[in-house]
């Protein structure tokens, strides 16, 4: 069952995995808060082309990691199209690097945006996110693996996923269900400049490939779907069997 006449938030959405699940979430009937950070024109491309395509859709400017610009997402959610049915937090922070050489700004960057941002947000989505409703954190499948290239960032997902398992306690009683999805190495942006250090990992994959944004999005579709209904508190690695 498609989210036809749903409302949804993706933070971050702009551009990349974020873009790509806009776009799914539009695809499928929902109303789209497009969430961007700093590039008004990347989120009102994302506008454009759900519109274009037939949908309703909203560019709204906020950082995640400042509590009254993210509970202002919300608002916009109710103010533009009457309430909020599915919460998608893709935005994120990245540091890389082993703990040795990671700062405190490194750590707080981390932190601020996967997981200080997931808790204001699960507390803002407990009161607004209606009744059957459906919640995704964007983690990353490296909070499965112990890489001292991504130390700070592994661990600051790796908190996120623990608020997802206890928020889904909270909220399951009214039906609305709380999941991550891990991705593994995919073509973004962010991605380009270490993707000739994953080439070799990559082709030992099961699917021997990089994932694609598009790869991310149709897992996030089917989680806010009402065929997900069963699907609660879990971490669901979307990354070609990188970590099987």
């Amino acid at each position: 069952m498609p989210n036809t006449d749903r409302v949804a938030l993706v933070t971050g959405s702009g551009r990349s995995i974020g873009r790509a699940i806009a776009l799914r979430l539009a695809a499928d009937g929902a109303r789209v808060i497009v969430n961007y950070k700093s590039n008004a024109e990347a989120a009102e491309q994302v506008v454009s082309t759900i519109e274009g395509d037939g949908g309703q859709a909203t560019a709204v400017q906020a950082d995640v990691t400042d509590p009254v610009q993210l509970a202002s997402l919300f608002d916009a959610a109710e103010q533009r199209y009457g309430g909020l049915d599915v919460f998608v937090h893709n935005a994120y922070g990245f540091a890389a690097g082993p703990i040795a050489g990671a700062t405190d700004e490194d750590y707080a960057r981390s932190f601020a945006a996967n997981s200080h941002a997931t808790f204001v947000a699960f507390r803002e989505a407990a009161g607004r996110v209606r009744d059957g409703g459906r919640i995704v954190y964007i983690s990353s499948s490296a909070t499965r693996a112990s890489d001292p290239s991504v130390s700070v960032y592994s661990a600051s997902k790796a908190a996120g996923e623990q608020l997802v398992r206890t928020f889904a306690r909270e909220v399951g009683p009214r039906g609305i269900t709380v999941n991550s999805v891990l991705p593994g190495p995919t073509n973004t942006d962010a991605m380009q400049h270490m993707k000739h250090m994953l080439v070799e990992r990559i082709a030992r994959t099961p699917m021997g490939r990089f994932g694609e944004p598009e790869d991310i999005a149709d897992v996030v579709g089917f989680l806010t779907s009402h065929d997900a209904r069963w699907v609660t508190g879990q971490s669901i690695a979307a990354d070609g069997g990188l970590t099987a």
